[in-house]
């Protein structure tokens, strides 16, 4: 069970296409942080007219757009999800319940892809890493998925410093270290809206998994 506000950390780069959709899907009790890094299509401008929180990060990153979220949430547990509608809020109470009531610390959410919605070297990239995040870290993860929960303040004190894509592989290789309990649950991932600047593109997915190896070997 959920009790009180939960803050939804939203990066966003050029992604006013989606907005309405992503924002109108998310279930009561969770507040759009919407972290606008650089757009020029009005997604910020659109987004604080749907009532989102808008925060401007002007430093290019996703990881950059992730810690400014966090800075400015205020609610004890959040999440984090990825602002183009592939993924459903509806899943976010499933994703944050077992943070909130205190059976896990760090729950990511597995996906289960629609037809065509998660490219093959994606899910290749994805898969590779995954698995050696299981031999790093011990922790029982099958997809280093961009939906995720876990308590404000110990993310915090983690000391993450990545800014850029290696920002949830840090994440999760410093909560294992910490002694974190970390899981997974199934989540619907269906085709994005608009069009993709990282996973959809081989560049994108070889930039997302250069700065992910360079984080895990310097951590390991």
């Amino acid at each position: 069970m959920l009790l009180g506000v939960t803050d939804v950390i939203l990066p966003v780069l050029d992604e006013a296409q989606a907005l309405p959709v992503v924002l109108g899907a998310l279930p009561p009790g969770f507040r759009a942080i919407v972290v606008d890094n650089g757009s020029t299509d009005g997604s910020a401008e659109l987004a604080r007219d749907l009532g989102a929180e808008v925060v401007h990060e002007p430093r290019r990153g996703f990881g950059a757009a992730c810690f400014a979220g966090l800075e400015a949430a205020s609610s004890d547990v959040v999440c984090f999800m990825d602002a183009d509608a592939s993924f459903d809020g509806g899943d976010l109470p499933r994703v944050a319940g077992p943070v909130a009531v205190g059976d896990r610390d760090l729950v990511l959410g597995r996906r289960v892809a629609e037809r065509g919605s998660w490219p093959v070297h994606a899910r290749l990239a994805n898969t590779v890493l995954a698995a050696g995040l299981r031999r790093w870290s011990g922790a029982p993860l099958h997809d280093l998925g961009p939906i995720r929960a876990a308590r404000r303040q110990p993310l915090l004190d983690l000391g993450i410093t990545d800014r850029r894509f290696g920002w949830p592989l840090e994440m999760v290789m410093r909560a294992a270290a910490a002694g974190w309990r970390i899981d997974e649950v199934p989540v619907a991932y269906a085709p994005r809206i608009g069009r993709s600047k990282v996973t959809g593109t081989v560049r994108g997915t070889w930039r997302a998994t250069q700065d992910m190896a360079l984080v895990a070997r310097s951590l390991r």
